[in-house]
């Protein structure tokens, strides 16, 4: 049986910032931001605190904490594995990091036709 594809992960400063916000604030969650006022960044909330609906898409979690994006944006995004990093900055304006001087990032990278293949999408 083949490893499962993950949509999104994390480096392992952005997992060591997840734990220090979730010290602070309890249990998180993020939504990648499709645009508008903090452009594309991925955002983080305590648990809760953003209503999710059933036009949002569960990529996976980070650490036990679950990351959602529109369902719309997903559709640009499918064929792409998203990596959530920290960079110094100011983070976005309703984001847990702001204010701490470090911002989550997203990079990403394109999955290969074998991943795509796996995940059951087309290459």
């Amino acid at each position: 049986m083949a490893t499962p594809i993950e949509r999104v992960t994390a480096t392992p400063a952005a997992l060591a910032f997840i734990g220090e916000l979730r010290q602070r604030h309890g249990p998180l969650m993020f939504f990648q931001s499709g645009g508008c006022c903090d452009g594309s960044a991925p955002m983080c909330y305590p648990m809760g605190e953003f209503n999710v609906s059933d036009t949002d898409v569960c990529l996976g979690s980070l650490d036990g904490t679950p990351f959602y994006m529109g369902r719309e944006q997903f559709g640009y995004w499918e064929h792409t594995q998203l990596i959530i990093d920290v960079v110094a900055g100011n983070g976005g304006m309703f984001s847990l990091d702001n204010g701490t001087g470090r911002r989550f990032l997203t990079r990403s990278r394109l999955f290969t036709d074998a991943e795509c293949a796996q995940l059951g999408i087309a290459g």
